[in-house]
């Protein structure tokens, strides 16, 4: 499919389309192995990340032990990294726009580093909080890196199967803390864990420092006159492409995030009884089929724009019907085939979440202001990942002995319908 095919199938709103795409041809970067070896270092990164976010999950119930904490203190370990990452998501993308990838990806590296450090030796419950915002404050910058690294090295039309490579990367991540970490704490302990966590990230600072560019050689470095932050967020709030986006980042990654952060183990283990490796490798094989099929679908957006709508109308309201369905269940929480079944479509949703999220940010941005819409994008998502995650320990810790995870999850849900309404609503309105 052509470049101007793809870009008026999503909405560029220009008289001068034409003119304008022959020469964003003409500017496309090359890809390549070279390329690919970029993203794929950069993804590294993210792969990190990933598990520094949602070890929490596999660590809930020893960081309970240790800090000696009930469900709505235990919360706030992933909440306090969760607010700083969506706190820092405009600057972050403004940081990707101006400091480019190579620079800000060894920041958050050594921020994440001295977080998981400090909340490997943390005594008390107020040290592993103040790790965990540090740890918070270096995962806001990775990710749109990631992105705009495929966005510089990348010709538009691979833009959404690299997105979706990086989600992949990111599930890969999220898998690594939940078996082997569970393993990790039961076999060497907390401390041995995370020290060694902490460590790994150090290294991949410096293999960033040496493999990683912003741009291939003879790219031209962007303006340094780029819009201020409020002229930033205006433009691209002001097309629908990142509304879209903001509304499908904040459905279709939700749940399976909000297990993945911190409450899929207790959810399977206090609610249904499984032992924490079952409850693993459930959580784990979750990913298995979504994942293998990436390579395939993550084409789709890029090569078939047309494909975008029916895409994100279904996986939205999959998602959020399912879930309705396990909350609203009769007689309290559905048979565990029922649930494990929602988590597996949970799962399909938050790996292919970047490739349909991300794409839809792009539309009608240069590749060089794209920082400020994947930030909201991010943002968007995040925001009701946190929502969901605190909003479920609040709801547990109030019922006591009678907790109910379905009455935990209501807000999750109540939030997953609202997006998925917009995005029908943003979808049907007719273009300016």
């Amino acid at each position: 499919m052509s470049l101007e095919t793809s870009q008026h199938t999503s909405g560029q709103e220009r008289s001068d389309d034409r003119t304008t795409t022959v020469r964003q041809v003409a500017s496309e970067p090359p890809g390549g192995a070279r390329a690919w070896l970029v993203w794929g270092i950069a993804a590294v990164v993210y792969f990190l990340a990933m598990f520094h976010r949602n070890g929490m999950s596999a660590a809930a119930l020893h960081a309970q032990e240790r800090f000696d904490v009930g469900p709505a203190l235990l919360s706030a370990l992933p909440t306090v990294q969760l607010v700083i990452y969506v706190l820092f998501q405009i600057p972050a993308g403004l940081l990707a726009d101006r400091l480019g990838p190579r620079r800000s990806l060894v920041i958050s590296l050594g921020v994440m580093a001295a977080g998981t450090v400090l909340f490997a030796v943390a005594p008390d419950v107020r040290t592993a909080v103040a790790g965990r915002l540090l740890i918070g404050a270096g995962d806001s910058l990775v990710f749109l890196n990631v992105i705009r690294t495929g966005a510089l090295w990348f010709p538009r039309r691979h833009y959404s199967l690299v997105s979706a490579l990086t989600g992949l990367v990111g599930g890969l991540g999220q898998l690594s803390s939940a078996v082997p970490l569970s393993a990790l704490l039961n076999g060497v302990g907390w401390e041995v864990s995370f020290l060694g966590a902490g460590a790994v990230s150090l290294l991949t600072g410096a293999l960033v420092l040496l493999l990683v560019r912003d741009r291939p050689d003879g790219r031209p470095a962007p303006s340094h006159a780029l819009p201020s932050v409020r002229e930033s967020i205006v433009e691209a709030l002001s097309h629908r492409g990142p509304r879209v986006g903001m509304a499908a980042h904040a459905v279709i990654m939700v749940p399976f995030t909000v297990l993945g952060i911190l409450w899929g183990y207790p959810l399977l283990e206090e609610g249904y009884g499984l032992s924490a490796r079952t409850a693993g490798l459930l959580l784990t094989g979750a990913m298995a089929l979504p994942m293998a099929l990436v390579p395939f679908l993550g084409r789709i957006p890029g090569r078939h724009p047309s494909a975008r709508r029916p895409l994100v109308l279904a996986l939205a309201w999959t998602v959020t019907l399912s879930w309705l369905g396990v909350v609203a269940w009769p007689g309290g929480l559905p048979p565990l085939a029922v649930t494990a079944a929602v988590i597996v479509v949970s799962a399909f949703a938050t790996v292919m979440a970047p490739s349909l999220s991300f794409d839809y940010a792009r539309d009608g941005l240069p590749e060089q202001r794209t920082g400020t819409a994947s930030g909201l994008v991010n943002m968007s998502g995040f925001t009701s990942v946190m929502l969901g995650v605190v909003s479920a320990g609040v709801l547990l810790d109030l019922t006591g002995a009678d907790a109910s995870f379905q009455l935990a999850f209501v807000p999750m849900v109540l939030l997953c319908l609202a997006a998925s309404v917009t995005i029908t609503v943003l979808l049907r309105r007719p273009r300016r």
